[in-house]
């Protein structure tokens, strides 16, 4: 399947866009996803909240890509410093996923990216547990800088279920 559109996220999508990112991320069944963390961590990824407050900042973008006209993915952009974005909360439907529309909605992020925010450098960052969608990231040209974040436990995107999680920050030169 081929993602045919791509549209700018608005206050009116949060509620799609939670949905769609949660059931990505942590889904109830876990064996309808590909990849997610639900083994890692438990409770909600995002919320409504959270997500208009993230489309109301003025260097940044929520895409929303679709295929025949249904929605399925979804991908934050963020304009950083320089000539640096930030690339993140991507999601496909459980469903969908495998269909090769994560490498889609990202190679479409990356060119929005550098044509509509100068982006030079692409940044991102991924729980160091998740071993297969690092691979996945370092297979489209993602290299591992050495950098690992504390899991953000007060920016409310779930309770790590095991101690000492990390983030490990990702980078391409865009």
């Amino acid at each position: 399947m081929t993602l045919d559109s791509f549209q700018l996220a608005t206050a009116a999508d949060v509620e799609f866009l939670a949905a769609l990112i949660n059931a990505a991320y942590r889904p109830e069944n876990s064996n309808t996803a590909w990849t997610h963390e639900s083994a890692l961590v438990t409770g909600a990824r995002i919320n409504a909240r959270q997500l208009l407050e993230i489309i109301l900042k003025s260097d940044t973008v929520i895409l929303i890509a679709s295929a025949q006209q249904q929605r399925l993915a979804c991908v934050q952009i963020e304009k950083k410093l320089g000539q640096c974005c930030y690339i993140g909360t991507l999601a496909v439907n459980p469903t969908m996923q495998m269909a090769g529309l994560g490498k889609q909605i990202l190679n479409y992020a990356e060119h929005y990216a550098r044509t509509q925010f100068g982006a030079q450098k692409l940044v991102m960052s991924v729980l160091s547990a998740r071993a297969e969608l690092i691979a996945f990231y370092l297979r489209r040209g993602y290299r591992q800088t050495g950098e690992l974040l504390e899991y953000p436990i007060t920016s409310g995107v779930g309770i790590p279920k095991q101690s000492g999680l990390k983030l490990e920050v990702l980078e391409k030169l865009a």
